[in-house]
């Protein structure tokens, strides 16, 4: 059988039209502008309206990255929706989205890794098409975050917004130094649980529960494990850090993007950073930046991209590709 590649074809995202700027969140809770700034580097967010759902971003986003991959719905194959704020307990979202786009073959299915889920899903979409089960894949990470963060702690909801970023990878014959997923690296650990969770759920309180974390652990860990991640990936792969064109990490917070890019001797001027105007959109916040490089200009076909990210779990991961 013929050795297959996983080749992003299409890119998409979509924000709320709300957006919800530092001064007004200084209105809602004891901070300031400057106060967010200088501990995130944030300047604002996109809320989701009422009514507004996770497929509902996960749509227009999942559009935009069919069409710009040249293909149309019906094409598709398997859809992996990245989510921690699904709209049903069940069904899965994604099966939702496969319904919205008219798609009635192949499969869908939620993956669950909150911030890294967008690097899971795609790692196992990677995996599908390697072993030829799929040859259009679309991955979607799609989060409203605003539904579970608690707006009466300053500490948190300064941090999260909503959005999705898509995209579409097709399956090509494996070429040297040709596009495609080269590799992927995957972690957790779940003794790391109370630094950052959600305190419900359908089986331990029969509520959705709202997103609690300890910020100053996560950071340390989140500079850590992400630089590990960085490095064993390209170790894996025969790579240097030197030789990555574009780091897209996970917009998180600013401090954290620099403390990576600090110990791994990494310019500032190749890491993508869009947190400032989306804040930390979970699972949605790398395909977006994703997004915004490409669309841009700064990301172009044949550079060599390393994204990664750290979420509670903890899980944390990265995947080097060939755009």
């Amino acid at each position: 059988m013929t050795e297959l590649s996983s080749r992003i074809a299409g890119v998409g995202a979509h924000l709320p039209a709300r957006i919800l700027t530092n001064d007004e969140m200084s209105g809602m809770v004891d901070t300031s502008d400057a106060w967010i700034r200088e501990r995130t580097g944030i300047r604002q967010r996109h809320i989701a309206a009422e009514g507004e759902t996770t497929s509902d971003l996960a749509e227009a986003a999942a559009r935009r990255a069919i069409e710009q991959a040249g293909l149309k719905p019906e094409d598709i194959d398997l859809i992996i929706m990245a989510t921690t704020t699904p709209d049903f307990t069940f069904p899965a979202t994604a099966t939702v989205l496969q319904a919205r786009l008219g798609i009635t073959q192949g499969a869908a299915f939620d993956v669950q890794a909150v911030c890294t889920g967008f690097i899971y899903a795609l790692s196992v979409a990677d995996n599908f098409i390697a072993r030829g089960q799929a040859r259009h894949a679309l991955v979607v990470g799609a989060e409203t975050m605003s539904r579970i963060v608690d707006w009466t702690d300053r500490t948190t909801c300064v941090l999260f917004g909503d959005g999705a970023g898509a995209v579409v990878l097709s399956g090509e014959e494996k070429a040297a130094d040709g596009p495609g997923i080269l590799s992927t690296y995957l972690r957790s650990d779940g003794r790391y649980k109370d630094l950052l969770h959600v305190d419900g759920g359908p089986s331990s309180t029969q509520s959705v529960g709202l997103l609690r974390m300890a910020g100053n652990q996560v950071f340390r860990h989140a500079v850590t494990n992400i630089s590990e991640s960085m490095t064993t990936l390209c170790k894996r792969s025969g790579v240097k850090i030197a030789d990555i064109d574009w780091f897209v990490p996970h917009q998180a917070n600013q401090r954290i993007l620099e403390g990576v890019a600090r110990k791994l001797s990494i310019p500032s001027d190749r890491v993508i950073s869009t947190v400032a105007d989306h804040g930390n959109t979970s699972a949605a916040s790398v395909p977006l930046a994703l997004d915004r490089a490409v669309e841009d200009g700064r990301i172009k076909r044949g550079d060599l991209i390393l994204m990664e990210a750290l979420g509670g779990g903890f899980t944390w991961g990265a995947a080097l590709v060939r755009y």
